[in-house]
């Protein structure tokens, strides 16, 4: 069965236009686009006047569990990358139908760190080692469980990371960085064969030689970072064709506290539901009465890694949307995305730049196909939208109808699928003893 949203104007993100017309669905592609009138006859037709089509948004850098998956979809977020946790655990929502109700994922396994291990010894979501042949077996693994990309994390040293990132292009596999508590520096660990740096880290340890998060005798004005310092830097990854994934609201939610940005809605007030990890509210609240920490260790990074990802950007490099929600303080799944797409045009990008960031670059910067464009043969993930968000980034927000896979959803339909705290229990519970018994 095929129907036909028509009276649209569409965001064509490819060639930057915006045209009237119509889109036609087939199952979980779209099958025709149409500029001007239509004289096909349709199951059914949906009269989109006066809307905005955008494809469906990505967010690049998450940590996804299926108790807060359908938040993403009901953002009009419809793909996410998730950055380490593990894939056994994601395998409903990796293995979901095409229309499900939660995104599409693309997902590393468990992050490989150096001991003792920022988030402690190894688990069901790290691996800490210092041994080169024990991390290369640990990649064979995750290719075998089927992970997309390798993640590697602060503690790991040099020779480790270098033994990781060969491994992994045997497999054809990028590997990507969180260096933000690392000795180890952008340029060190480009030259190692790392392609992706999370959060745009290990920059600033590439611009102050022997600075670290625990390194003494170093008095930077973090708010007057020199340029010269950030162009040099970003100049040299640029020749390394490495990817950023900047992660802004991280930052900026850090330095406004105690008046965080929450838009408000349907998505952000349900929030405070049941999943495996208690109440997100909760889970924020609780974080952000540790503001003053949080300033001091992570917020001065706020303006100096916006200038970087604007500076990369300008190079003509990659830098791509992403949230890591939950982390961070009210981080909100699919919402934080709006966000964080707002930041991109705060620091100069058009709202054609950031939309692009979200949808077809994000999309060309994983080669994930027919994905990330209102495309013939495309799958159908699209985002009616009630305003332009070429005319204000923060329109994103004006969710009509999120499709996803073809089938057309409502945001509170969506939401009414959050799994119960009885189901993700159990889940959880199959989890655990399936990967005890494969580890």
């Amino acid at each position: 069965m095929s129907y036909l949203l028509k009276n649209l104007s569409i965001i064509d993100v490819e060639s930057e236009k915006v045209f009237d017309g119509s889109i036609e669905i087939q199952g979980e592609r779209i099958t025709q686009i149409f500029h001007g009138e239509v004289s096909k006859k349709y199951d059914e037709v949906y009269d989109m006047k006066g809307r905005f089509a955008i494809p469906g948004l990505i967010d690049m850098h998450c940590h996804i569990k299926e108790g807060f998956a359908p938040h993403f979809t009901a953002s009009g977020v419809t793909t996410v990358r998730n950055t380490a946790g593990n894939v056994i655990e994601l395998e409903n929502l990796i293995h979901a139908d095409n229309d499900a109700p939660t995104p599409r994922v693309y997902s590393a396994d468990r992050m490989i760190d150096g001991p003792p291990g920022l988030w402690g010894p190894t688990s069901i979501a790290n691996f800490v080692t210092e041994d080169p042949e024990e991390a290369k077996e640990e990649v064979r693994r995750q290719v075998s469980e089927g992970a997309q990309f390798i993640k590697v994390y602060g503690l790991l040293s040099k020779t480790v990371m270098k033994s990781v990132a060969e491994e992994a292009k045997k497999y054809n596999l990028e590997v990507s960085c969180d260096l933000i508590h690392s000795t180890v520096d952008a340029l060190e660990a480009a030259e190692l064969g790392v392609t992706w740096f999370e959060h745009a880290s290990g920059i600033v340890q590439a611009m102050y030689q022997g600075w670290h998060m625990q390194a003494d005798g170093f008095d930077i004005d973090w708010e007057n970072v020199s340029q010269d310092k950030i162009d040099e830097v970003c100049k040299e990854l640029k020749a390394c064709n490495v990817k950023l994934c900047p992660t802004l609201i991280v930052f900026d939610q850090i330095q406004l506290l105690p008046n965080s940005w929450d838009p408000e809605n349907v998505v952000t007030q349900s929030c405070g539901l049941l999943n495996q990890s208690g109440a997100l509210n909760e889970h924020w609240k609780n974080l952000a009465e540790n503001e003053e920490m949080f300033k001091k260790h992570l917020g001065f990074l706020n303006n100096v890694t916006k200038r970087i990802a604007k500076t990369y950007h300008d190079l003509g490099g990659t830098v791509v949307t992403g949230t890591d929600c939950p982390a961070g303080v009210w981080t909100y799944p699919g919402m934080g995305l709006h966000r964080e797409l707002e930041l991109f045009v705060e620091i100069g990008l058009t709202e054609m730049e950031a939309l692009q960031a979200a949808t077809n670059k994000a999309a060309e910067s994983i080669a994930l196909k027919q994905v990330g464009l209102i495309k013939t043969d495309y799958k159908a993930d699209i985002v009616i939208l009630e305003k332009n968000p070429l005319d204000n980034i923060e329109n994103t927000k004006e969710i009509f109808k999120v499709i996803k896979g073809g089938k057309i959803y409502d945001q509170q339909a969506i939401l009414r699928t959050i799994p119960s705290k009885e189901y993700l229990e159990k889940e959880y519970m199959k989890f655990e003893e399936k990967f005890s018994i494969e580890s």
